[in-house]
């Protein structure tokens, strides 16, 4: 029995499955990153009267939703790599 092509689909079943719960807490994160970027935490929309600091924080808030996505793509795509490679 190919026991290979038995964990290729047991990795691509779980790799969907992290892949939709991933996604999922995007939906968790942004009204966070939403709150923390309004006026009463940074306030990154005053950009005349912020710091240099605070600039760098906001842009560092703004990144959080695309590394996440990368981050669970990078997962997903390497539990089904990974059952090629073994």
């Amino acid at each position: 029995m190919n026991k290979k092509g038995q964990t290729l689909g047991l990795a691509i079943i779980v790799a969907i499955t992290i892949f939709i719960v991933g996604m999922l807490c995007v939906n968790f994160l942004m009204p966070e990153i939403t709150r923390a970027r309004g006026s009463s935490f940074l306030d990154c929309s005053n950009t005349a009267a912020i710091s240099d600091g605070t600039k760098l924080t906001c842009l560092a808030v703004d990144i959080v939703i695309p590394y996440f996505i990368v981050l669970v793509f990078s997962i997903t795509g390497g539990m089904i790599a990974s059952r090629f490679l073994f």
